[in-house]
């Protein structure tokens, strides 16, 4: 029974483990089902190329290196524009002052002129009349020229055309040491109306220079040298006495206009400023009013109130323009701002003058450098300017006719470099007529080699 058992066993456990050791059954296949149409699943957008950022346009700009404070202020305006304007960017470039018409001139033979060009305002007629310049009549509006001070819209027009437009005019005073003249007791006129006549001025001279601190009644700014100072500072004083740089009515002849007997009074009664001791032909600086005080008088203009107001303080007074003869007369016009012929993005270099001409970036400058306010909008909010202001005899001058434009004509340069010659010259002693006569050829000369200076067609 025993072994039958164990036999048994054997092939029970033999059983099981063939069993575990064998296939498992596999089941029956379904049947397969009628596909069903999928839905288009969305395909995942590829991502787009981004498109390069177009390259700003760059608008090359020429200034004069002037004064500090202009040159701070325009730097910071371009800086502020290019910040604000990713498309326009301003590519500023300065040239010295005293060489900056020669520079332009050279430019534009060689094809090489910038997109906007700063340069005084007198020089816009040879330029305009070379083809430098375009007109910018389209871009500027009704309202716009409204708001402008005529002067500096008559100083841009050429031939019916505007070319130009400033941030700024200008003007000649008097500036005066109060404590020096009520010391003198010389009255202090305060407006247009009363300014003081050539007696009176001359009476002002002889008392200031009486002084013991004074050493010459009056700065006449010979240390500026030879050059536009020379035409925009003293032919008021000719003009005055009724001579004038060219006769006005077709500006083809200087003759008997600029070497009549009333242009040789006023150049005399120049002469005879230095000739008598009451200014100095050769001053050593610039300071002679205003830190040394060895003057009691500065004929100059709106550039000097930066210095003079920091260091004469309430001492200082500006006194309008005297009545030499039947009129007084002031210079006027500055430097100013044109659109080149050659421009390739003229659009693009409107938009930048435009914002120099803005009423907040107007008085951004004119803060700085003392002149007139170009827009009778930026006037009205001026300190400076304003009525009552303490510069506002210059606005006076400018609306109330005192002033006189420099000659609208292509044949200025050689009118104030012939006319800058005589004056060196007169300073220094040398017959007034001669000088005038002398300078009238040159100017008549240059006129009739250039057939009359044609209005371009």
């Amino acid at each position: 029974m025993k072994r039958l058992f164990i036999v048994i066993s054997v092939f029970v456990v033999l059983g099981l483990l063939l069993a575990a050791c064998a296939p498992a059954a596999t089941p029956a296949p379904e049947q397969p089902k009628a596909e069903q149409p999928k839905a288009e699943e969305p395909k995942a957008e590829e991502p787009k190329a981004e498109e390069p950022m177009a390259e700003p346009t760059t608008v090359t700009v020429w200034f004069h290196s002037g004064k500090g404070e202009e040159r701070e202020v325009l730097d910071a305006q371009v800086e502020a524009f290019n910040a604000a304007n990713a498309d326009i960017q301003i590519d500023a470039v300065r040239l010295p002052e005293g060489s900056y018409n020669d520079q332009v001139n050279a430019a534009a033979l060689a094809g090489d002129l910038p997109c906007l060009l700063d340069f005084d305002g007198p020089f816009l007629y040879n330029y305009a009349w070379s083809g430098y310049l375009t007109p910018i009549d389209e871009y500027v509006s009704d309202d716009l020229k409204a708001d402008f001070l005529p002067s500096i819209i008559a100083q841009g027009t050429y031939g019916g055309r505007l070319y130009s437009l400033g941030t700024f005019d200008s003007g000649l005073a008097i500036w005066g040491n109060k404590a020096y003249l009520d010391k003198a007791g010389v009255r202090i006129p305060t407006s247009i109306d009363d300014a003081w006549d050539k007696e009176e001025f001359m009476d002002a001279l002889a008392k200031l220079q009486a002084l013991d601190e004074v050493e010459y009644a009056i700065d006449m700014k010979m240390n500026y040298g030879q050059g536009e100072w020379y035409t925009y500072g003293f032919a008021p004083i000719m003009q005055s006495f009724g001579g004038d740089l060219i006769d006005r009515s077709d500006y083809q002849s200087a003759d008997g206009v600029l070497n009549g007997p009333e242009a040789v009074a006023g150049m005399e009664f120049f002469q005879s400023l230095f000739e008598d001791g009451y200014a100095n032909a050769s001053p050593a600086g610039d300071d002679d009013f205003y830190i040394k005080k060895t003057s009691a008088l500065a004929w100059v203009g709106h550039w000097m109130w930066g210095p003079h107001s920091e260091n004469l303080g309430d001492d200082l007074v500006l006194i309008p323009m005297p009545k030499l003869g039947d009129k007084a007369v002031t210079g006027m016009g500055s430097w100013n701002w044109g659109l080149t012929s050659t421009c390739e993005n003229p659009d693009a270099a409107w938009a930048f003058l435009e914002y120099l001409v803005s009423p907040e970036e107007i008085l951004h400058m004119t803060n700085a450098n003392g002149a007139v306010p170009a827009r009778k909008s930026a006037i009205a909010q001026s300190d400076l300017f304003g009525e009552g202001g303490p510069l506002n005899v210059f606005v006076q001058q400018l609306e109330g006719g005192v002033a006189v434009p420099r000659p609208v004509t292509p044949a200025y340069p050689v009118i104030t470099a012939s006319y800058a010659a005589a004056v060196q010259n007169i300073v220094t002693g040398a017959d007034v007529q001669s000088e005038l006569d002398k300078a009238v050829e040159e100017i008549d000369l240059d006129i009739e080699d250039n057939q009359g200076y044609p209005l371009p067609e």
